[in-house]
């Protein structure tokens, strides 16, 4: 754990000392912000004390986010070349794997930790509910980290940054869109199929301040799946 760690440091530092972050926090906080408080879902305008508009534009906005993020953390080490010296140190594929992961999902909880001043502002407007909006960023966490998972096993496939930034977009869309249209324009067992593994069913469900074994499940399930294609994907191209 101790490799994970200094490599998730190495990784997350990474992101500060080019524009990388600070262009993607400028982006996320300003979009999440113009649409809670401005425009859509006017708060002031509407009168309701809650944070789900803020929670909807998160929800497309961290769709973006996610493969912008992950899209360079093995496709550039790949062109560079530094992918094949950081394999000759004492650590394993999946110890980087874990912790290029570890630290985009870090970068997207400093992200999120930006926007408390909106809970802190709502709170004392009026009355908050403040368990749905742990829900509700609990549920942002998860499924940011599920497209990261996908976005990592993307970037392992490929040297171009472009191509794994589309390819994570294109595989999320399933989870994000696709199954969920299949499984309102079907029925029966299929539908139950595809709205199970369709990722806005389960995040609304969290959102709403129901916390599901079931919903936990499907997230790590995502998350775990695209660790270990990107550790074998990892693994494959070093062999060859």
């Amino acid at each position: 754990m101790y490799a994970v760690w200094i490599l998730t440091k190495r990784e997350l530092q990474s992101f500060f000392d080019s524009l990388i972050a600070y262009i993607l926090l400028a982006l996320f906080l300003g979009f999440s912000g113009f649409f809670t408080w401005m425009f859509g879902s006017d708060i002031f305008l509407t009168g309701q004390v809650s944070l789900r508009g803020f929670f909807g534009i998160a929800y497309w906005t961290l769709f973006f986010f996610a493969p912008a993020i992950t899209m360079r953390l093995l496709a550039e080490e790949r062109k560079t070349g530094t992918i094949e010296w950081l394999l000759t140190k004492p650590v394993t594929d999946r110890q980087v794997v874990l912790g290029k992961f570890l630290a985009a999902v870090g970068l997207v909880a400093i992200a999120l930790l930006f926007t408390l001043p909106y809970v802190i502002t709502l709170a004392n407007i009026g009355n908050l509910d403040l368990g749905s909006v742990v829900c509700g960023y609990l549920g942002l966490l998860l499924i940011s980290a599920s497209y990261i998972s996908i976005g990592l096993y993307a970037s392992s496939t490929t040297n171009n940054q472009i191509v794994a930034f589309l390819l994570a977009l294109f595989i999320g869309l399933f989870f994000h869109i696709i199954f969920g249209v299949i499984a309102d324009n079907t029925s029966g067992f299929i539908a139950q199929v595809f709205t199970m593994l369709s990722l806005s069913d389960h995040f609304e469900s969290i959102s709403r301040g129901v916390i599901d074994s079931r919903d936990i499940l499907y997230f790590l399930s995502v998350i775990c799946i695209g660790l270990i294609l990107s550790e074998l994907s990892l693994t494959k191209r070093s062999l060859n």
